[in-house]
């Protein structure tokens, strides 16, 4: 399907789905997305186990794990065993008016604290302007969980999260790792992102290439990273109290940045080409036993 046409159906898509009770609503979005019904009572896929996190649990432990500020504290508590640097937090809270006219003294991103895909950039000494506010306005009002049935994201805080723009002018090369039960599993490596040249990148551990493709192209593989086992470790140690999560890091010259953990990745809705990879990833996430 071309990006034009997926442009004007993804919008009907959302559409119908918000007229569906949540569990139909999944089927619906993970058909559009897969090309098939997902196997909701007994999950075997990665993307059908997303979608039965989704649905079906509400253990305390992911609860805050959609709140940017909650992860950015998680991440600093555990600086010392990770060796991780944290972005500075600038200023967060619910009325952006309170710091229009204010300017900081580096580069910074503004971000909605509860939901993903919304993002504005300021030079050094660049202040808040009174058309980055009225842009931003509908923000904290548009909720993605109570369309995509995404739970932490209804727990997490509405808020504007302003803080330190680590990419130093560029896209850095952004590492998503896959951390099953404390193990990661499998990483995806994604180069050129908010570009044209975006690409995205499959590899074991071990940094051999896996064959899979995911929404975007495939790049060329490229050699291993110099701090490839240190941000394996950083990993481990933000994913090991979770049956499943996607922790998030950006590598930027000697310094190892936590960017955020992601515990439903592409709504479990994106499609693996080839479908092996999964059922392979599906494979390593034992899901926890619910109380009924």
């Amino acid at each position: 399907m071309n990006a034009v046409l997926r442009s004007y159906l993804q919008p009907a898509h959302r559409q119908i789905a918000g007229l569906l009770p949540p569990t139909a609503r999944r089927q619906y979005l993970f058909l559009a997305g897969q090309g098939r019904l997902p196997r909701l009572r007994d999950p075997r896929t990665f993307s059908e186990k997303v979608n039965w996190r989704i649905l079906r649990d509400r253990r305390p432990e992911l609860a805050w794990t959609c709140d940017k500020l909650a992860m950015k504290d998680h991440a600093s508590r555990l600086q010392a065993e990770t060796g991780l640097a944290v972005p500075d937090t600038l200023w967060s809270g619910d009325d952006l008016g309170a710091v229009a006219g204010r300017a900081f003294d580096r580069a910074w991103v503004l971000k909605p604290n509860h939901r993903s895909g919304l993002v504005r950039f300021g030079e050094p000494a660049q202040a808040v302007d009174a058309p980055t506010v009225e842009a931003t306005r509908g923000w904290l009002d548009d909720d993605q969980s109570v369309l995509l049935g995404e739970w932490a994201y209804s727990r997490a805080r509405k808020l504007f999260l302003i803080e330190e723009d680590i990419s130093g002018g560029g896209p850095l090369d952004d590492y998503k790792f896959f951390v099953f039960h404390g193990k990661v599993a499998a990483l995806q490596v994604d180069r050129g992102r908010f570009t044209p040249a975006h690409t995205r990148t499959f590899y074991t551990p071990g940094w051999e290439p896996v064959p899979v493709q995911k929404t975007v192209p495939s790049g060329a593989p490229t050699p291993p990273p110099a701090n490839l086992a240190a941000m394996l470790h950083a990993a481990e140690v933000l994913g090991r109290s979770f049956d499943f999560m996607r922790v998030d890091l950006y590598s930027a010259g000697d310094t190892i940045w936590f960017g955020e953990l992601t515990p439903y990745p592409g709504g479990g809705v994106t499609r693996f080409e080839p479908r092996e990879f999964d059922r392979w990833l599906g494979e390593r996430w034992a899901l926890p036993a619910l109380p009924r």
